[in-house]
């Protein structure tokens, strides 16, 4: 008899954001996390706009962003100071600006209300999978078994080193240094020195925190180890090396180091064991999309998996996760490495800012822009159709998302005539006679179907949602 239904290696914010989703759908998780204690590191992450729309489908962005900061959008590719077009299709246009180990916790803990079971000192070792399950090896000798196995676990995956899948691409040329550090000296020269490098160094970060306190940025640093967070004097030393000062720097509340390796794992699935988050694509950090790249993983996987655990899936519609999600990660790479270009150091690459600085003052090439980095750009493969079709469901009037807590689909109607019918228990309906169109709502929030016939609808109902008929997990 199995006790789980899935084990997610790995509490980071794509793996617990899974866990919730799975159980949203009655999906019994562990979540296995090596590390005994949740993570430490102050740093602020970004959350961007379509993450932001995923967390208020889910009732969870009043709760996050009472802990965050927002900031306009705008100056989002390769950091070029040009604000966010007007007249965006969202009620979430903006930046939001969270310390990440509150954000960690808060999704844990939504997890674990939801009744994912979270288990910390437990590194996975080993696995072997067969056509009824996967039985995942413990460091600590134990074993412990489900249907299926995803490893939320980083860009040093435990579990794709093991699954043996490829992790080709670029390795690291430098890392990148970042902390919050104090200095004593007067605010206004490390002001004017700051604003003097970024002529040259745009991303370098320097920048006032309050009470003598800064956050430091420094890219192009040599590859160290990763293992061991920078110390006071490394943070000085570099900061010789690029601004010619170490601004007086002589205490280091929290510090880490990330290189810039850019990989995309050859594969997202094989048999019972995948891959989600940074398990499954690393980049640089330019744009902050790291993160919500791996939140949009779990969202986009976790109702297609619960209908597989549950038996009710089509025979491809797990299938789809790898073909839809993969495709997003590389776009994201091959921007990444775009900005990267734009951001190096030399004639060349200024001369290619300077450009882009200008072809950003066209409306048009804004919006394109601010769309791939943000993804609200994302479009599937859901059929010929509308260019709607799709897309994620544009809710600037707040109309759909609070409908949509629950992680099941969504038929919105404006004839008054369409239903869910056998599949009302796993698709809401919402009665709107405004909207311009009737739409059939994945439950991450792309629409599936775009008509005003049942029947057709019956099809998509099916392709999506899967069979009728109810079979219960073993």
């Amino acid at each position: 008899m199995l006790v789980y239904d899935v084990i997610i290696a790995g509490a980071g914010p794509a793996g617990t954001m899974l866990a919730a989703e799975l159980r949203l759908h009655d999906v019994r998780v562990l979540v296995l996390e090596r590390d005994t204690e949740p993570v430490s590191a102050a740093r602020i992450v970004s959350l961007q706009i379509r993450s932001l729309e995923i967390l208020a489908m889910r009732g969870l962005l009043d709760r996050i962003r009472a802990h965050g900061r927002q900031r306009p959008a705008g100056a989002y590719f390769a950091a070029i100071d040009k604000p966010a077009p007007p007249h965006l299709d969202t009620a979430h246009g903006y930046l939001l600006g969270v310390r990440q180990p509150v954000l960690v916790d808060l999704l844990e803990q939504h997890a674990i209300t939801l009744g994912a079971e979270v288990r910390r000192g437990a590194a996975v070792t080993g696995f072997d999978q067969d056509p009824d399950g996967v039985t995942v090896a413990l460091a600590d000798g134990s074993r412990v078994r489900a249907r299926y196995l995803v490893g939320c676990d980083g860009g040093r995956s435990s579990v794709r080193r093991i699954l043996g899948v490829g992790f080709p691409g670029e390795p690291a040329r430098f890392d990148t240094l970042m902390g919050e550090v104090r200095s004593d000296l007067p605010p206004d020269g490390i002001a004017a020195r700051v604003a003097e490098i970024r002529r040259s160094r745009p991303r370098f970060g320097f920048d006032p925190i309050g009470a003598g306190a800064y956050r430091v940025l420094i890219h192009e640093v040599p590859v160290g180890d990763h293992r061991e967070p920078p110390t006071a004097e490394d943070f000085r030393e570099h900061l010789r090396a690029v601004a010619g000062t170490d601004f007086g720097v002589h205490t280091v509340g929290w510090s880490s180091r990330f290189g810039d390796a850019t990989r995309l794992a050859d594969s997202y699935r094989v048999g019972r064991v995948l891959l989600a988050g940074d398990a499954a694509h690393i980049h640089p950090p330019i744009g902050g999309q790291g993160l919500n790249l791996g939140l949009q993983d779990a969202v986009n996987l976790g109702w297609k998996l619960a209908a597989e655990v549950h038996g009710r899936a089509s025979d491809t519609l797990l299938d789809t996760y790898e073909s839809e999600r993969r495709p997003v990660a590389a776009e994201v790479l091959a921007v990444t490495r775009a900005q990267v270009a734009l951001l190096s150091p030399g004639p060349g690459a200024e001369a290619l800012r300077r450009l882009f600085t200008e072809l950003m003052d066209l409306d048009e090439v804004n919006r394109h822009l601010l769309a791939k980095m943000t993804a609200i750009g994302v479009r599937y493969d859901c059929g010929p159709g509308p260019d709607l079709l799709g897309r994620r469901l544009p809710d600037p009037e707040g109309r759909f998302h609070p409908v949509m807590h629950r992680g099941r689909g969504l038929l919105v109607d404006r004839t008054g005539t369409l239903t869910a019918g056998a599949w009302s228990d796993r698709v809401d309906r919402l009665d709107d006679p405004d909207v311009g169109l009737s739409v059939l709502v994945r439950p991450d929030g792309h629409v599936a179907w775009i008509g005003a016939e049942q029947q057709t609808l019956d099809v998509h109902l099916a392709h999506w949602f899967g069979r009728a008929e109810v079979h219960s997990a073993v």
